[in-house]
């Protein structure tokens, strides 16, 4: 996190920060039981980039794209492991204070609060629904995976629109569809399958009657 913050300041004739943050990503986040599958995600991951694009823009989030892919194709050998940090607050408050550094810099950090807020009001409100003790939606949100996919792989430039409307239609669509798929159809992984699936279709955004609405990035 630190070489992404400092490597705006040093002239590069080539871009190292994506392929950085996606191998960061995804050495973080996906856990194998083949050495060989580690490989295999980096090069899905950055061949996502030139295989899904337009005018310079990539359909899809790069570490995200490998993950899904991975869980899909061999889900014998992969998983996300979305407790693996525990959930104790400093862990979220120095993942927070670190992506605040990033976020800020790259001008993100409101796609990051849309979908967090979304996704926490969801959480929290299923649990007052069911009459659920406050610690289990609390320990929900603790989850250090969470964290990393809010600040780190939903707030991917090339990949979220431009104009708070748009932002918000994103943020709040990969929210709902993770939550369900986590909630009504058991899949841990929903909120990765569900950026993959917004990303997708993110061109309807653009077919709604929208006032200034502004092109992607």
């Amino acid at each position: 996190l630190f070489f992404f913050y400092m490597t705006p300041k040093i002239k590069f004739h080539w871009d190292v920060r994506s392929a950085i943050i996606s191998g960061l990503s995804l050495s973080i986040l996906l856990k194998a039981s083949s050495l060989f599958i580690y490989p295999l995600a980096a090069f899905l991951a950055i061949g996502s980039k030139g295989w899904f694009n337009k005018s310079g823009a990539h359909f899809f989030n790069p570490a995200n794209f490998a993950i899904v892919t991975c869980l899909l194709f061999l889900p014998d050998y992969v998983w996300v492991s979305p407790g693996q940090w525990g959930t104790d607050l400093w862990i979220v408050a120095v993942i927070s204070s670190l992506a605040a550094l990033v976020l800020g810099n790259a001008r993100q950090m409101d796609m990051a609060g849309i979908f967090l807020g979304s996704y926490v009001g969801l959480i929290f409100g299923r649990a007052f629904f069911l009459g659920d003790p406050l610690g289990i939606p609390f320990n929900q949100i603790q989850s250090g995976a969470l964290l990393i996919f809010a600040f780190f792989m939903i707030t991917d430039p090339k990949t979220t629109p431009r104009g708070i409307l748009p932002r918000l239609i994103f943020g709040i669509s990969v929210a709902v569809i993770g939550f369900l798929m986590q909630t009504m159809f058991q899949i841990r992984e929903g909120i990765f399958y569900a950026l993959i699936i917004v990303c997708a279709v993110r061109f309807l955004i653009y077919q709604l009657p929208l006032k200034n609405i502004s092109k992607y990035a």
